[in-house]
């Protein structure tokens, strides 16, 4: 191998090692975060914040069926369909008020 292909390597797995190394120390922080919040907040009496955690994620994932099936009862509104309705009663009922008033 050439000096030039050796030094780039050289680089590269500096400049690799480096990124795994702060990587590991942001996610490592995170994590750490996380866990005294989630045991400060939101853990139940006798609760560990891996049980918390199941939980919470077990909650989210019951939240997220029951709006999936809330979705899909609920007819969807064109909205502009719904605008255009709305726009139609406001101009009705501003006649039917100008009208009374004996402006019209």
């Amino acid at each position: 191998m050439s000096k030039l292909v050796e030094t780039n390597k050289k680089i590269e797995e500096a400049v690799v090692g480096g990124y795994k190394k702060i990587e590991e120390g942001v996610v490592g922080s995170f994590t750490k975060m996380s866990d005294k919040f989630v045991d400060s907040f939101l853990a139940k009496d006798g609760e560990s914040v891996k049980e918390a955690k199941a939980r919470m994620e077990a909650e989210r994932k019951a939240l997220e069926e029951k709006n999936k099936a809330y979705k899909a009862e609920v007819p969807t509104v064109n909205h502009n369909e719904y605008v255009e309705k709305s726009m139609q009663q406001a101009k009705e009922a501003g006649a039917k008020a100008r009208k009374m008033a004996g402006l019209e």
